[in-house]
């Protein structure tokens, strides 16, 4: 009875082989790390998507793929799921980008691009391609903190 009792529960909860649960948590563990690569750097410049934001969008974004793959699901629905992450984390991006009716500017968009950035290294992380996934984040944080000491700063708006 009890051990009825204990593979229905296991069935039910949907606990992995040890073999399962350690690819989850890697996989996790990796999406939190390279998401929070991504926020430190905008929190550091005092955006409103900083550290936890990104970290959620990358772990979000690993999830939702990941879900479906250790369920069975083929590669090639699962980029069904890829397609619908792509279009939303777009309206979370939008929730980022401000035009300032004073000024002739808009401002977020990088933070925007940043977001979007985070979902798609999440998805590549969810997949297991970590190598991928890291090289993506280093090119994110060369792009957002060294473009811009080498590029000289913008003229300002004509008055």
């Amino acid at each position: 009875m009890l051990d009825i009792l204990s593979q229905t529960l296991a069935a039910e909860l949907a606990l992995p082989d040890p073999a399962t649960a350690t690819v989850i948590v890697a996989r996790l563990l990796v999406a939190i790390v390279l998401g929070g690569m991504l926020g430190l750097e905008r929190e550091a410049k005092g955006r409103a998507a900083g550290l936890r934001t990104h970290i959620l969008v990358c772990i979000g974004s690993a999830l939702f793929v990941m879900a479906p793959l250790l369920a069975g699901v083929s590669q090639a629905d699962v980029t069904r799921v890829m397609q619908g992450i792509v279009s939303g984390i777009g309206f979370l991006g939008a929730g980022a980008i401000l035009k300032l009716d004073h000024e002739e500017r808009v401002q977020g968009l990088t933070t925007a691009a940043g977001i979007w950035a985070a979902a798609a290294i999440g998805m590549a992380v969810g997949m297991g391609m970590h190598l991928l996934a890291l090289a993506s984040t280093v090119a994110a944080l060369l792009v957002v903190s060294l473009l811009p000491r080498l590029l000289p700063d913008k003229p300002a708006p004509p008055q």
